[in-house]
């Protein structure tokens, strides 16, 4: 072979190497999609809170003595679990105690009297009838009957006046007792010591009006919890009382809590002038749960206004703007279809029209290159189209 014809040959093969890139690289590479098909499920319509809400205790009571003082006895630490009635806090009382015992001192001394006096009352009283009964015969004058029942009516008063003494002086204890009673500081409710900012010895103060200072004890009821949160005025036009709610708190990261609405809050908060919203409160279904609550968790709610149960739906992500899905047709390609929405959520929108059940969607449609009249792959298989 000549080199003339070698050489030809070459930049044969070398075109004919170079045309084969070229149509390879020219080929349309199609996008991968991953499909997912509708199905029938259930489809909520639900509004949720616009800023973290609070688990609260139903019963919390920070707690301090009426009167000042200086405190002789704590009876209780933080964290300890308390009795209604028992004694939480005592201040020092001896002054108000001896008051206490002088009063029931003085009471059972004007009952002694009342008692004296009515007897002598009763013993007049008998004399004046024991005279009545001489008249008859004349052993007895008018002038000494009328001097007997005088007598026996000033020693009635007399008794009457002894017992009205008595009486004060009952009502006295009562007085000291209650003067006594404001010293010591007992649990109004069962529940659990959750702070103790009293010490011992040291004197403590109601506080003043417009100052708010800390309790002595902070108490709470930690065998009931509700949530509350705040609903933008918008959606809480839609909340009733009694709806479902789901109740999520990140102490518990994916789990989470069934309740129902107990009260909506009277008025709008406004607080932030461009976000107003109304106080909602939820109750746990599930009693039991408080024993794994603490007040004060950060608590979603989300109140589920309405529910369409086995109906066809589709993830909501799936949806385009305008109620549209691409699907991957017969010839690879993708394309539009417009859909009936009824009901959505975050989750779930249910398709009302334009598709039938197991019939498949484009998921991935953030994905690059992902349009309408795009080439596609479903994802794991060969090309749709060559």
């Amino acid at each position: 072979m000549s080199r003339t014809l070698t050489r030809v040959v070459v930049v044969a093969l070398i075109g004919a190497a170079g045309f084969f890139s070229y149509q390879q690289l020219a080929r349309e590479k199609p996008v991968e999609v991953r499909l997912i098909a509708a199905e029938r499920g259930s489809v909520e319509r639900s509004v949720a809170n616009t800023r973290a809400g609070t688990v609260v205790a139903c019963r919390r009571a920070g707690l301090s003595p009426s009167v000042s003082g200086q405190v002789t006895r704590l009876a209780v630490a933080e964290g300890d679990s308390v009795q209604t009635g028992q004694l939480l806090l005592e201040l020092w009382n001896d002054d108000l105690r001896a008051s206490v015992q002088l009063a029931e001192s003085e009471a059972r001394a004007a009952r002694a009297r009342s008692r004296a006096s009515c007897a002598q009352a009763e013993i007049a009283e008998r004399e004046a009838a024991r005279m009545e009964r001489l008249v008859p015969s004349g052993a007895a004058s008018v002038d000494a009957i009328d001097r007997a029942h005088s007598e026996a009516r000033a020693r009635r008063a007399s008794c009457e006046a002894a017992e009205a003494g008595a009486q004060v002086s009952a009502a006295q204890i009562g007085v000291a007792r209650a003067q006594f009673a404001r010293t010591l500081l007992h649990a109004p409710f069962d529940g659990v010591v959750a702070e103790v900012s009293a010490e011992l010895n040291e004197v403590v103060t109601p506080s003043p009006v417009g100052v708010i200072t800390p309790p002595a004890i902070d108490l709470i009821d930690n065998g009931c919890f509700y949530a509350k949160a705040p609903i933008d005025e918008i959606d809480a036009a839609a909340v009733r009382v009694g709806l479902p709610v789901r109740i999520a708190l990140d102490a518990f990261g994916e789990r989470r809590f069934e309740g129902r609405v107990r009260r909506i809050s009277d008025y709008v908060l406004d607080r932030e002038k461009q976000a107003r919203t109304v106080d909602v409160e939820v109750e746990f279904n599930d009693p039991a749960v408080a024993g794994e609550l603490l007040a004060g968790y950060s608590a979603d709610v989300e109140i589920i206004l309405e529910t369409h149960e086995n109906v066809l739906r589709l993830p909501s992500a799936t949806v385009l703007e305008g109620q549209r899905v691409l699907l991957l047709n017969g010839d690879g390609r993708l394309v539009e279809r417009e859909v009936g929405i009824g009901l959505t959520n975050w989750d779930h929108s249910e398709i009302l029209s334009g598709l039938d059940d197991g019939e498949q969607v484009v998921e991935n449609l953030g994905d690059e290159g992902i349009v309408a009249g795009a080439l596609a792959a479903a994802s794991g298989g060969a090309a749709a189209a060559k």
